[in-house]
């Protein structure tokens, strides 16, 4: 089962949804708004995907929460994604012990079709 992480409001995961309902492929959606992902599978998805690949430093939350100031070291970073799930790239991807973070049509064709 494709288990993707996000927002609905997000562009990036509703073009990821989109994506897998167009090619009929079920997938098992959890919003990080309402359920907080756990900070064990923050952990699985950085070490899987990279820290500067989960960690979102152009959105909102980043700027509101002026974090740019603290010139942040990875471990920095991680803490941060754990206490506050807004600042991940969206949509991440969960399948086959495989994580994928954000949205690329092409790979997405690639991995999924």
């Amino acid at each position: 089962m494709i288990k993707v992480y996000g927002i609905k409001t997000c562009n990036s995961v509703r073009n990821a949804l989109k994506f897998f309902k167009d090619n009929n492929i079920e997938v098992d959606f959890s919003d990080i708004r309402k359920d907080a992902p756990k900070p064990e599978s923050i952990d699985f998805w950085v070490e899987k995907a990279g820290i500067d690949i989960a960690f979102n430093s152009r959105g909102t939350k980043y700027r509101t929460l002026k974090l740019k100031e603290l010139n942040l070291d990875d471990e920095g970073k991680l803490q941060w994604l754990k206490k506050e799930p807004m600042l991940l790239k969206r949509p991440v991807i969960e399948y086959d012990d495989k994580v994928m973070i954000g949205f690329n049509e092409d790979t997405y064709k690639e991995t999924f079709l």
